[in-house]
């Protein structure tokens, strides 16, 4: 078995030595001395560039302004130091990475970005007048052409094979350190070189290297147009997938010029991905699939591979319903990520805001472990990702860490350290953070001379008006309280080395982190795995952590949380850090320091492929495919074989067609009511109809049935057999409490939605919306209200479902399942085991159609010890063994559905077939006759005579 991990950049990628090119961490042309020249024959030549270049890499095609730096190059994770490159190439989490196509030893993209959507109207006016130019015989000036000599020369350059520092470190990491532990054995990375290839495309050179990763580096490279990776990565997922998935909405999904060049190239690309695994799987693979830049991936591979077992995970944030369903595709990116079996999300709050916005947008039914699709069932968990301490320990007891200390240790000496490393945008809060340190040197000045705020900002290329604000921030905390010996802030516009990077995070006091949104922060996870005082006489630092970052929600409030945007709190925390006892400090890094070593890289990677294999396996027995036709022989046998026997049969769907619940209730079918009489002259027989309806509506239908049992409203009420009287299973003053708070709120959607009623039940109200004068916006207002219902009243217990039509809300804690569970304790009371019988039941028969028979399924089968895959009606396990805790001798669960389901067996001919089988299954075991399924089932040849 082959574990594919998929992601956008792999590990590794290519350098070039080309004529001219300097080699990997020389000095660059930027650090020259002033009079030092390039040399070369293309020196002094003319140019229309503003720099003259230095070798043939061939120069960038003058369509638009460089950018200097790539804002989200590498903002996924931590990158591993290399072991076989300079120490100086090592970087900590979130590295800025040069820009795709920017480097000297990689061939330059081809691709001409769109222009920015400002300029589309001023560009139409411009291709009208030069049309009407050309009319004129005035033709206009063509646009340089790249040389294709330049781009030949790669196809012979040399070339090494290095570590990239592009992508996500953090799962980088994860994947060494379960392989190392040996958790993990055969994997093969799927993904792109991070560089543009076209300048090798049809050439031996780039053959090479394909079967060169993929042999000694076990790496499948995924080759895509330089066009489609930029309008892909440069745009639609800088520019439309990461501002909002970090709740800043831009103005571009609003544009048809979006659509046109950003969405194409994400299909393009995510397809491209899609068919190289497609190529290279064999059954039993797993497939793992990561991040926003491959959401459509899974859903590609599902349509080639159907059983395949797939998880995806995201590692940023997922926004909830209100930000998310701004995006112009944001059914196809959900129906992209439904294709996995398994979705994964850093935190709680993504995994309800990823189900709640299913809900809305795709009326799917959520439920707390996943999504009910239509055909299958998708699990969704929360699971977050972590560090490698082993890795990190090794590297922060190396010379150069110590080294830096004690350069550190001497410069700052009598100074309080409050660290800090960002990128420098919008999302990380420096600009926040440096506002709330102002304000705590105003408001304390007793600090004033004794502490440092030491900011590494990661340049990017939002150069405007947040580089300009930090940098006045800046200035005017030092100018107002610096002076010859001290200077309040230390401000890189720069990354550090690694080394410098550990030195620093091993002698801080504090590590302020202000991010307005954000996945995992592994920042924190490594500035409190370094203060454990090993190797600095400083330890136990305070962590100061944004509340609104994925991580908060790990440490349990040990933290000191703070909201960026409340510039008080965060100014009090800073003194808080300050002036905290070493008692507290010890106490809270060690609940801190627990959470960081349990949640680890490999604890992390290790629990979500446990959890994929387990999933697969459940989803795979609950598929319609996968589930056997019921054994007609073989239930005659077990019928045989016991003599107190449990009928739990579902009315709607079941015994009975008809239409939706809220039409008037017709007159019960006499054959329904002949068939359960039937059933119950046998004394060894109990019988229990369960339904949806009022509990004075199913005793209208079955006052002609004596003897039998009945559960209205899904669980909430409870008749016994042979009583008079209703049970009411739920707790009626907490009904009356919900109701009134979810009344209020569907009427406000029913107001909107014309043709709509709303249906009062004791204990469940319905949202009827079928014969709705618009039935496409009845459809967008009760996913509305579905969505509103499952936010406002989750701490209420009940939930919103959405069915054929309407919106079903009802009680969490009484459902059919319950129901079920009290019959059987019942049992057990009034039905002792004696010598004869063991057990109080040694005969289960559970037959049902819907959604809500599932969990009734699930219990009955776990009563018969079944689990994985189950024979028919045996009660037997995948090896043929007995459940461990087998408390029913025979127990079959049916279902009458087309839909995944937890039954061991299904019944194809529906309400017909099902009232055939109970009809004559006493006669059948009576006369001991043998019926062949092939007929019974395709219903040729005349029924037994009875």
């Amino acid at each position: 078995m082959t574990v594919f991990l998929v992601s956008l950049f792999l590990p590794k990628t290519v350098h070039f030595t080309l004529p001219g090119t300097p080699p990997r961490g020389s000095v660059s042309r930027a650090s020259r001395p002033a009079g030092e020249k390039n040399a070369g024959p293309d020196a002094a030549a003319p140019s229309l560039f503003k720099t003259p270049q230095n070798s043939i890499t061939p120069p960038h095609t003058p369509t638009e302004e460089r950018k200097p730096s790539d804002p989200f190059g590498n903002e996924d994770g931590v990158r591993i130091p290399p072991a076989d490159t300079d120490t100086s190439l090592r970087a900590p989490i979130d590295r800025s990475s040069p820009q795709w196509g920017g480097r000297t030893d990689q061939p330059m993209s081809r691709a001409n970005s769109p222009p920015p959507l400002s300029l589309l109207d001023s560009n139409r006016h411009l291709q009208k007048k030069a049309t009407e130019m050309g009319r004129m015989g005035i033709t206009q000036p063509r646009t340089l052409a790249r040389s294709d000599s330049h781009d030949r020369v790669f196809a012979h350059a040399n070339y090494k094979i290095v570590s990239a520092d592009q992508g996500n470190g953090g799962l980088r990491n994860a994947a060494e350190a379960a392989s190392r532990e040996g958790k993990l054995d055969d994997y093969t990375w799927v993904g792109t070189l991070g560089m543009p290839t076209d300048a090798l495309q049809g050439t031996q050179q780039l053959q090479d290297i394909e079967d060169r990763m993929a042999t000694e580096h076990d790496m499948l490279t995924v080759f895509c147009s330089d066009k489609d990776f930029d309008g892909h990565y440069s745009h639609f997922c800088k520019q439309i997938l990461w501002p909002v998935f970090h709740y800043q909405i831009p103005d571009n999904p609003k544009s048809k010029a979006y659509e046109d060049h950003s969405w194409k190239y994400y299909v393009n690309v995510n397809q491209a991905f899609a068919d190289k695994i497609v190529k290279n799987w064999k059954r039993g693979d797993v497939i793992w699939v990561h991040d926003y830049h491959l959401l459509l991936v899974p859903s590609m591979v599902r349509k080639k591979i159907p059983d395949a077992q797939i998880g995806f995970f995201l590692h940023v944030a997922f926004p909830s319903s209100e930000v998310f369903r701004c995006l112009a595709v944001r059914k196809e990116l959900l129906e992209g990520m439904l294709g996995a079996n398994l979705i994964g999300f850093q935190i709680h709050e993504y995994t309800r805001h990823f189900l709640q916005t299913c809900s809305r947008l795709l009326s799917a039914e959520a439920t707390p472990d996943g999504l009910q699709l239509e055909d299958r069932f998708v699990d969704v968990v929360s699971l977050p990702i972590g560090i490698d301490p082993v890795n990190l320990s090794l590297h922060r007891e190396e010379d150069e860490v110590l080294k830096w200390m004690a350069i550190m240790r001497e410069r700052y000496a009598g100074k309080r350290l409050i660290v800090a490393r960002d990128k420098l945008d919008h999302v990380r809060g420096v600009r926040q953070k440096l506002l709330s340190y102002e304000l705590f040197l105003n408001k304390n000045p007793e600090w004033r001379d004794n502490i440092v705020l030491i900011q590494v900002a990661l340049s990017t290329s939002e150069k405007s008006e947040l580089d300009a604000t930090v940098s006045d921030i800046v200035t005017r905390v030092n100018s107002s309280w610096a002076n010859l010996a001290y200077q309040p802030v230390v401000y890189l516009k720069q990354d550090i080395p690694y080394a410098q990077y550990l030195a620093l995070l091993s002698i801080a006091d504090a590590l302020m982190i202000t991010s307005q949104r954000e996945g995992m922060n592994l920042t924190s996870h490594e500035y409190l795995y370094c203060q454990d005082g090993k190797i600095s006489e400083k330890k136990h630092g305070s962590l100061i952590l944004s509340e609104f970052t994925g991580t908060s929600s790990l440490f349990g409030g040990n933290e000191l949380a703070v909201n960026p945007w409340d510039y008080n709190s965060c100014a009090n925390a800073i003194k808080t850090a300050l002036e905290m006892g070493d008692e507290e400090k010890q106490r809270r890094w060690e609940k801190l320091s627990e959470a960081v070593n349990h949640h680890t890289g490999s604890h992390w990677f290790t629990e979500f492929m446990s959890r994929l294999d387990r999933v697969y396996e459940e989803q795979h027995r609950r598929e319609q495919t996968a589930v056997p036709r019921l054994s007609m022989n073989t239930l005659i046998k077990q019928y045989q074989s016991t003599e107190r026997r449990l009928f739990i049969l579902d009315f709607e769907g079941t015994l009975v067609s008809w239409g939706p619940v809220n039409q008037i209730i017709p007159m019960s079918p006499q054959r329904t009511l002949d068939v359960l009489n039937d059933l119950l002259l046998d004394e060894k027989n109990t019988v229990y109809v369960m339904s949806g309806r009022r509990p004075e509506e199913l005793d209208r239908l079955f006052r002609r049935v004596p003897n039998l049992g009945l559960i209205a409203e899904n669980g909430c009420f409870l008749k016994d057999c042979g009583s008079s009287t209703w049970t009411e299973m739920a707790d009626s003053e907490q009904i009356r409490t919900w109701k009134a708070s979810v009344k209020n709120i569907m009427t406000y959607y029913l107001e909107r939605t014309p043709g709509a009623q709303i249906e009062d039940r004791r204990c469940s109200l319905i949202f009827h919306y079928k014969s709705a004068e618009d039935y496409e916006s009845a459809c967008r207002q009760a996913s509305d209200c579905a969505s509103h219902i499952n936010d406002a009243c989750e701490e209420q217990r009940v939930h919103a479902i959405p069915g054929d039509g309407c919106v079903v809300v009802e009680p969490i804690d009484w459902t059919k399942s319950t129901a079920a569970q009290r019959i059987f304790a019942d049992l057990k009371t009034k039905m002792a085991p004696d010598e004869q019988h063991l057990t109080p039941v040694d005969f289960l028969m559970v037959i049902g159609d819907g959604r809500d028979d599932e969990k009734v399924f699930k219990w009955a089968n776990a009563l018969g010890g079944i689990g994985g895959t189950s024979s028919t009606a045996t009660g037997t396990t995948d090896d043929g063994e007995e459940g461990e805790q087998q408390l029913v001798k025979e127990v079959i669960t049916v279902s009458l559905g087309n839909r995944n389901t937890e039954a061991t067996a299904t019944l194809t001919q529906g309400v017909s077939g099902m009232l055939l089988l109970l009809s004559h299954i006493d006669t059948f075991a009576f006369k001991s006759t043998t019926m062949s399924v092939t007929s019974w089932a395709s219903g040729i040849g005349p029924a037994p005579p009875v």
